[in-house]
């Protein structure tokens, strides 16, 4: 176990990569870098990677031993969840106002949004121990209570749209068809913000002697205080941000009188204790390793999970094949081909409107970094990991909301 050595491989370990045409030069190097760790041992690069902190997103990174905070991400948990609804999508179109209203008043955005004392709502996980585990835990609780049920900046969203189910499902327990679907997609918010903040500072301190070239990959051991400190941060985080999804979708669904029949919800900045063979020679069947997976879905075997594309194209409900080469993980959107910077340089909001207008996409608030036209094609990254997933029902936007001030999310 190398989780004690600073000193960095000369060359990275091999790993295999998905849509490599889709990706770019710079990823590939943050990639690189992070499979020059001493603690690294398997990776694996997806199709809708960009250039993230530390680890690309759309990398997924086993390691021995220790936590990466960056490798999961700023936003912790960050996730999508899609609830669909046994009534035809007409319906958004025909009562636009009710879904339209639903959307502006049971949702909020941006960074730093919250609720107002009197508009909170209670949930179990403001009960959670975890709170009360560390003084820092503690010092977040009230940050959490007031943006449970809230959406953060950039990429973040909630919308309304339609759902075709390509054929009758066990797992959903629903027909072949067309659903009404509400989708979201954020994380743990300020919670998320400041325990990846804390902790990768803390990493990097501890690492003094880090190549400057890995410094946002500073890594925890596990058997260290510091590394189950911010492992328990981490779960808490998952699980404030699993309620945030829930309060999202009980509020909007409430206030358009629907009742879901069936959620499917995967988040994609997280670390997990899985799994994986032991090297050639070693006496063990497998080891235990870290598997981040930064803006990456988990696709084990059977394994279901929800995959956007933009505010104007579809995503898909999936099943995991479980593939061991990709660490049984996929992409986790269709990922950025602009930067933030570039697609408010380039894109109109001419043209913006046009891509909306020709795919019937009524569209309630954004910034022109957030257009479609920044992403790469979600049909062609979802091509190029026909072997990671199986593709069980398409979503359609109809009518999208997100934050509209164009601030930076990196997730």
């Amino acid at each position: 176990m190398n989780a004690y050595n600073d000193t960095i491989r000369d060359e990275p370990l091999t790993y295999p990569v998905w849509g490599a045409e889709q990706i770019d030069n710079e990823s590939r190097k943050q990639m690189d870098n992070a499979m020059r760790l001493p603690i690294s041992v398997a990776g694996a690069l997806m199709p809708d990677a960009h250039v993230g902190y530390g680890l690309p997103i759309g990398g997924v990174l086993a390691t021995e031993g220790a936590v990466i905070p960056y490798a999961v991400g700023v936003d912790i948990a960050c996730r999508v969840r899609i609830s669909l609804f046994e009534v035809s999508p007409i319906l958004i179109k025909q009562q636009e106002g009710r879904f339209r209203k639903a959307l502006m008043e049971q949702t909020r955005f941006g960074a730093g949004s919250a609720w107002n004392t009197h508009e909170r709502l209670d949930h179990e996980v403001l009960d959670d121990l975890s709170w009360e585990s560390t003084r820092f835990l503690r010092s977040l609780k009230d940050k959490a209570y007031g943006q449970l049920g809230t959406s953060g900046s950039g990429n973040h969203f909630v919308e309304f749209g339609g759902f075709k189910l390509d054929q009758d499902n066990r797992e959903l327990k629903l027909k072949a068809g067309q659903y009404l679907a509400l989708l979201s997609h954020s994380g743990s918010r300020g919670v998320g913000y400041q325990i990846a903040n804390h902790y990768s500072e803390l990493a990097m301190k501890l690492h003094p002697n880090l190549d400057k070239a890995v410094r946002y990959l500073a890594w925890l051991p596990l058997e260290w205080q510091e590394g189950q400190e911010y492992w328990d941060a981490m779960e808490l985080a998952g699980r404030f941000a699993h309620a945030n999804h829930e309060i999202i979708h009980q509020r909007v669904a409430k206030a358009v009188g629907l009742k879901p029949v069936a959620v499917v919800e995967n988040h994609h900045n997280f670390a997990w204790k899985e799994r994986i063979p032991a090297p050639k020679g070693s006496q063990d069947v497998d080891r235990e390793v870290i598997v981040h997976r930064k803006g990456a879905t988990p696709a084990g075997k059977g394994v279901l999970g929800f995959i956007p594309g933009s505010m104007a194209d579809p995503g898909f409900i999936v099943r995991g094949k479980g593939k061991l080469e990709s660490l049984n993980s996929a992409a986790h959107g269709a990922g950025r081909q602009l930067s933030r910077t570039k697609a408010k340089e380039t894109i109109t909001k001419t043209a913006l409107d046009r891509y909306l207008k020709e795919r019937d996409v009524t569209l309630l608030a954004a910034g022109l970094d957030e257009a479609p036209q920044a992403y790469k094609s979600i049909e062609q990254v979802i091509a190029a990991q026909s072997d990671l997933v199986e593709i069980m029902g398409r979503f359609q936007p109809m009518l999208v909301r997100m934050d509209g001030s164009g601030s930076k999310a990196e997730d």
